[in-house]
């Protein structure tokens, strides 16, 4: 029977589809690192408060880089380079959602509508990685591979989504619900077609190096079509709503390390 647990292991289980998973996973979240640090120094001086919370985010996600990276060192394993088609942070940036690049390589203040743009794309992108972080601890916690890995970065994904809720809804007391709901409900509807078309690629590539048969193939696109219908009929919802988290401040200190693995 064809589950998200089968098919997560298998592709662990070959060395070159796991090679690829990890490399395209510590890309996306090292690119995520350096976007973070830009931002938290170009923070404008009415929320340079928030600047230790945004390196902090920015340090999580180098860490969840180093931490792909060793998965692969474990193995005696090298990344490999990324399939543009794959590469789900750099499509983000291509069709506008976030902050340009351009603008973070600069050393122009950023704005406050900018850091709400930051926090919105954050509160959309976080929700899907803290979802399939609950997905992959349902089912591999306990991994001896991957299982410390995945503990780990589940919870960082938790207190990064937690901190985007807050920090938006401090940001809508002030004054800027509409400009927030507006950029939320954009990059939602953009994100879910982006990370269709990112499935889709991923999966071609699994297919080949796993040699999967055509209807299998056919099976898991189908699949990844019908999340996406039903994420732009209704599912996007999710990703744009606002709500006091348990986890206040959650990125309030320092980064955790991760000696087992960078």
């Amino acid at each position: 029977m064809l589950s998200a647990k089968s098919l997560f292991q298998e592709i662990i289980d070959n060395d070159e589809s796991f090679r690829l998973f990890c490399s395209i996973a510590a890309s996306g979240e090292t690119q995520g690192g350096w976007e973070n640090a830009r931002i938290a120094a170009l923070v404008p001086a009415s929320e340079r408060d928030m600047a230790p919370k945004i390196t902090r985010h920015g340090a999580d996600e180098d860490k969840h880089g180093r931490i792909f990276n060793a998965l692969l060192k474990k193995r005696a394993l090298e990344p490999v380079p990324v399939p543009p088609e794959t590469d789900y942070t750099a499509l983000l940036e291509k069709h506008g959602i976030g902050l340009a690049h351009e603008k973070l390589k600069g050393d122009q203040p950023l704005t406050v509508a900018d850091i709400v743009t930051y926090l919105a794309h954050s509160r959309v992108t976080e929700q899907r990685a803290a979802d399939q972080m609950v997905m992959l601890r349902k089912h591999f916690a306990d991994d001896p591979l991957v299982g410390k890995a995945v503990r780990m970065i589940s919870n960082d994904e938790d207190n990064h989504l937690a901190y985007t809720h807050e920090e938006l809804l401090r940001f809508a007391a002030a004054g800027h619900g509409r400009l927030i709901q507006r950029t939320l409900r954009d990059c939602a509807l953009a994100e879910i077609g982006i990370y269709r078309d990112v499935s889709l690629a991923v999966m071609a590539h699994m297919g080949r190096i796993l040699g999967w048969p055509k209807a299998k193939s056919a099976m898991l696109a189908a699949g990844i079509h019908a999340m996406y219908a039903y994420e732009r009929l209704a599912g996007w919802r999710r990703m744009v709503s606002l709500k006091m988290p348990e986890r206040r401040d959650a990125l309030g200190g320092p980064a955790s390390a991760a000696p087992e693995f960078a």
